[in-house]
């Protein structure tokens, strides 16, 4: 998939994670996502923080990395999620159609971070936002290259990959099948219902 592709679908889920959250209860904005110890409110700020991160706030960011690089997301997404709602909102007014992610990602890293993130925060709320398929797989191929961080690499040794809803098989073992959407969401170490071997 081309890079400009690429961005249009970024842009296509931050703007359908924009409109999620501005139908939120206060109450909803303070449920656990899918993610460990983040708040909904949490998980929608780090998404938009993304293209906002330049030299000087990336640096920043990067202080934290003695706590391990999970611990410095955290740390910096549960800080940027204690700002007020309407913050957060105008900042998905501002950022969700800006072509940039961190200094330190390709282009494709914010098309994961909008996806999954998406689903980690539309999933325990009973909402649904989709994802297409062709756009999901590609955020997988990357996610696949990056196994180590996401802790799932055993996956794709263990596994054969295979969605059924685009043309996509990665992996050798027993065959797992699930829409692609959820093929990424467990690559990415997320719980999904919807894999069947």
């Amino acid at each position: 998939m081309e890079r400009d592709e690429v961005w249009q679908h970024t842009i296509a889920q931050r703007l359908a994670l924009r409109d999620v959250l501005r139908d939120l209860t206060p109450e909803e904005w303070d449920q656990p996502s899918l993610c460990a110890g983040w708040r909904v409110r949490d998980v929608a700020a780090h998404v938009i923080a993304g293209p906002q991160l330049g030299l000087v706030s990336t640096v920043k960011v990067m202080g934290g990395m003695w706590r391990g690089y999970n611990g410095m997301i955290l740390r910096d997404g549960q800080r940027r999620g204690r700002a007020p709602v309407a913050d957060i909102l105008a900042q998905y007014d501002e950022w969700a159609e800006v072509r940039k992610g961190p200094l330190t990602v390709t282009h494709v890293e914010p098309l994961i971070d909008a996806i999954v993130h998406t689903q980690d925060i539309v999933r325990p709320l009973g909402r649904t936002v989709a994802a297409p398929p062709e756009a999901a797989a590609v955020a997988a191929d990357r996610v696949r290259t990056l196994a180590l961080l996401f802790g799932t690499r055993h996956l794709f040794s263990e596994h054969r990959l295979v969605a059924t809803d685009t043309d996509w098989v990665r992996g050798t073992g027993p065959e797992l099948r699930a829409p692609m959407t959820e093929l990424l969401m467990l690559c990415t170490g997320r719980p999904t219902a919807d894999a069947a071997v």
